[in-house]
């Protein structure tokens, strides 16, 4: 118990400030490449757009709402403290919770461009934001559907154009980053997953969004797995306890005590993500690592819970691994739909 109290200390007050930062993001020092950030409109998101626009990339803002991802953009072009860049920001249309859109998503994408050498999967919604009984378009559990299988789908159906990127970069720069969080740890069933509550949800919001995330976490160390040999990096990440949608529809109070003593800017955890996509300290041999605030490597004989180091390095009975079971329940899932 010691240690798990230690371990979430640790992710929520970081003993150190961000050291991957704009400041290591020197203008035109992206230029040429591409990038998607899904759920950029706002929060997290829209902080790491901002710094990725003054690279030079072409980032491309994946949003339910094309009037806010525009308003967005224009916020961000037109701001007088961008510098002058060469980076271009485009909406592209990506609802999580209808897998038709994903699919159309990944279409329209690649329509306009023949490779991606970063995709950020950050985008998600918070427990309070969910509504007892509310399914999917498809009719799943939402936070599993939004964070696991339409992610997943989305990542997928873009892996020839990072393949593309991977074969003709340098290697451990073409990187698939994904969102988990520290309630991946805290707030996860035992073993992470339980496969029984994934249809329905396990009754509790919040052990609804620890399953989805520690899901997340499960998916990202499968695709190092699958595609590493490709030249994809998978990198899984805890952004940390900052200011953005996760807390959408929080109690008033519970708010009240979060900003005062718990969350940081919201800046912050877009340095977290920052780091997992572009820092070269995430090298090849970190392949299906797992970052933590606010930028630090987390290994998995880190991780105090030793069922959730069993779900994530070890295979149980009938051959598969917890990763590569969960990742086959998603396909099944989307298949009768795309």
């Amino acid at each position: 118990m010691l240690e798990r109290i230690r371990n979430s200390i640790n992710q929520t007050w970081p003993p150190q400030l961000p050291t991957f930062t704009e400041a290591n993001v020197l203008p035109s020092s992206e230029k040429g490449r591409v990038f998607i950030v899904t759920g950029g409109n706002a929060g997290i998101g829209f902080e790491l757009c901002k710094i990725l626009y003054a690279s030079g990339a072409t980032i491309y803002m994946a949003s339910r709402t094309q009037a806010k991802a525009e308003a967005a953009i224009k916020t961000i072009t037109s701001s007088s403290s961008s510098p002058k860049t060469d980076g271009q920001l485009k909406f592209l249309h990506l609802d999580l919770n209808d897998l038709l859109s994903v699919k159309a998503a990944a279409a329209s994408f690649a329509s306009q461009e023949s490779k991606l050498d970063v995709l950020w999967n950050n985008a998600g919604q918070g427990p309070k934001s969910i509504k007892p009984g509310q399914k999917t378009v498809q009719g799943f559990e939402p936070m599993i559907g939004m964070h696991c299988i339409a992610t997943l789908l989305f990542t997928e159906l873009l892996v020839p154009q990072l393949r593309a990127s991977a074969k003709e970069g340098k290697p451990g720069r073409t990187r698939v980053v994904w969102t988990s969080s520290g309630m991946a740890e805290e707030g996860s069933p035992k073993n992470g997953i339980d496969f029984s509550a994934l249809d329905n949800g396990t009754g509790s919001l919040w052990t609804n969004y620890g399953h989805s995330k520690f899901g997340t976490w499960l998916l990202g160390r499968e695709f190092a797995r699958r595609y590493g040999g490709d030249g994809i990096m998978s990198v899984v990440q805890n952004p940390g306890n900052a200011k953005g949608g996760s807390y959408a529809g929080s109690p008033r109070l519970m708010m009240l005590v979060f900003n005062a003593f718990v969350l940081q800017e919201t800046v912050f955890g877009a340095y977290t993500e920052l780091y997992s996509g572009l820092s070269e300290e995430v090298g090849v041999q970190n392949n299906g690592t797992y970052v933590i605030p606010w930028g630090r490597v987390y290994g998995v004989e880190m991780v105090p819970r030793k069922d959730l180091v069993n779900a994530l390095g070890t295979r149980e009975e009938g051959g598969l691994g917890y990763g590569e079971k969960f990742w086959g329940w998603c396909e099944e899932k989307w298949g009768e739909f795309v």
